[in-house]
């Protein structure tokens, strides 16, 4: 491993370990560095701030877990990607459960909405069978998982990924199906203009 990765892995492991004992607005640099035995030039030779070294743990680790998985896949291994992801969010969501309440500028949630925008374009443009997906769309979905995801890593009970999976399949599945049926079966009159 490259000496640069060595040092950004110290680093993310340095915050990830003073998340877990202080809210993130609290931690500084100066600490960060403290706790891995580095100096503060080293990390501003990687990182921006604090901000951008968050975001470079989820990026890192997110990546290498979806790397080599096709969002082009069949219903069920869409659905395996989708496990495999909420997997990973509750294996660290004390890490994450903070890491979604950065407010403001440089926040987590901007970069994850940002982060997953491109991942969602490229599986509605295999679904809808097109190239581009319409902003409206595309932001409206982000804006959804963003939220779906956020109210269940910030829950007091955080409900186990599986669980948490098989309910958004469930209630997408019965979504689909009411629409469908919905479209397929004619519209039959209300009881009072039948007999008018």
């Amino acid at each position: 491993m490259a000496d640069s990765n060595i040092t950004k892995k110290a680093l993310a492991a340095s915050l990830k370990e003073l998340m877990t004992e202080q809210s993130f607005e609290k931690i500084n640099v100066t600490q960060i560095c403290e706790r891995c035995d580095m100096n503060r030039k080293s990390f501003y030779y990687h990182f921006k701030d604090k901000y951008d070294l968050i975001n470079w743990i989820f990026d890192t680790e997110f990546m290498a877990l979806v790397k080599d998985e096709d969002l082009h896949a069949d219903y069920g291994k869409h659905w395996a990607l989708v496990e495999k992801a909420c997997d990973y969010f509750y294996e660290n969501h004390a890490f994450y459960r903070k890491a979604l309440q950065i407010k403001g500028q440089n926040s987590f949630s901007d970069h994850f909405r940002e982060y997953i925008r491109p991942l969602l374009q490229n599986r509605l443009s295999y679904i809808f069978g097109q190239g581009n997906v319409d902003e409206f769309v595309l932001g409206f979905l982000a804006d959804a998982v963003l939220c779906a995801m956020e109210r269940w890593l910030l829950a007091r009970n955080c409900i186990p990924s599986r669980e948490f999976v098989e309910r958004i399949k469930d209630l997408t599945e019965k979504c689909v199906t009411a629409i469908y049926r919905e479209i397929a079966e004619p519209q039959q009159p209300a009881p009072e203009e039948a007999e008018k």
